[in-house]
């Protein structure tokens, strides 16, 4: 089942799960079980034409012959949207990586609030799914732009948690909508909050539960797609060095850090390269980051200690890396 460091995979099954929303099941080539994985793991998808996005598992994690990822068509895609779309048939194999989980449960959270905004539905409800085998208390709110767009509804009228979930349309009624500020004040002390879906949704969320006060250690969230992180008018020229060889490596305006390194020899793991994954992520012995990753909390990045080199560059003249 292993190539290298990857996985592979045949896509067992397409489906449709909602208006320009397509699903996948994918198994062993060998038949056998897959690594297991949490609840809120995603996995990099190999596409064709040499494209690797990462997509949320969103079956119950005690499954281990399958992983099952949902893919929005996205009018703005870059080729991965597309190539799942139009591309990808059943039968096809591809190449993954093993799951990896940036957005986990906390474990000892005394009760758990689930925000799904569109296709952020997908870890969200490998969530609920995986809270209610425990028997843990936990409340979903599932937002979308209209019934017809929101993926997985039967699936979720047809579970045991089914009356732990409330949908919202953003068409028609006001009173279909999600009240944020409402959901997030009716809940119970020490919640956790987890949110996912487009980056407006995800703002909103968070600028909400900050403004009630709730602590950074009870928010937690994931980015599909990060903010636009290309060349900016105030952009500069930098160096970065490595800390085990001392060499010196330049890094011009709209050239990334993992670029430059690239360019000299020095190879950096990377995936989505939109600072959303956090694969490349590196530490900082010395200098002033410029973050512009999705993926490192406020506190994270304040700590000034590691950055992601896809996205991120310095406010300073040099950046001393832990390489």
């Amino acid at each position: 089942m292993t190539a290298g460091s990857f996985l592979q995979v045949r896509v067992a099954r397409r489906t449709q799960e909602a208006q320009d929303i397509c699903g996948l099941e994918l198994v062993a080539i060998d038949g056998g079980t897959l690594p297991s994985f949490a609840a809120g793991s995603h996995i990099d998808v190999h596409l064709p034409g040499g494209i690797v996005r990462q997509y949320s598992l969103c079956n119950d994690p005690s499954e281990a012959h399958r992983y099952q990822i949902a893919v929005l068509r996205d009018p703005a895609s870059r080729g991965g949207s597309s190539a799942v779309h139009e591309v990808v048939a059943e039968g096809d194999v591809l190449q993954i990586s093993a799951p990896r989980n940036h957005f986990a449960l906390e474990p000892d959270a005394p009760h758990h609030l689930l925000l799904a905004g569109g296709i952020g539905v997908t870890p969200i409800l490998c969530m609920a799914e995986r809270l209610s085998v425990l028997g843990a208390s936990f409340r979903m709110h599932y937002a979308g732009r209209s019934w017809q767009r929101m993926a997985f509804q039967q699936r979720i009228a047809d579970s045991a948690f089914a009356d732990q979930v409330q949908l919202y349309f953003d068409e028609g009624d006001a009173s279909q909508r999600l009240n944020i500020e409402a959901v997030l004040a009716d809940a119970l002390p020490d919640t956790h909050l987890y949110v996912c879906g487009p980056q407006g949704f995800i703002d909103a969320v968070l600028d909400a539960a900050r403004q009630q006060r709730w602590s950074e250690k009870r928010l937690h969230w994931e980015f599909f797609a990060a903010a636009n992180v290309g060349p900016r008018g105030e952009d500069t020229a930098f160096e970065v060095q490595l800390a085990s060889s001392g060499r010196v490596v330049s890094v011009a305006v709209g050239q990334s850090v993992t670029q430059a390194l690239q360019d000299v020899g020095v190879e950096i793991m990377v995936s989505c390269e939109q600072g959303v994954c956090g694969t490349c992520l590196t530490r900082v012995l010395s200098g002033q980051i410029d973050h512009r990753d999705s993926y490192l909390t406020a506190e994270e990045q304040a700590a000034d200690d590691q950055f992601t080199p896809c996205c991120s560059r310095a406010r300073c003249e040099r950046l001393v890396l832990d390489l």
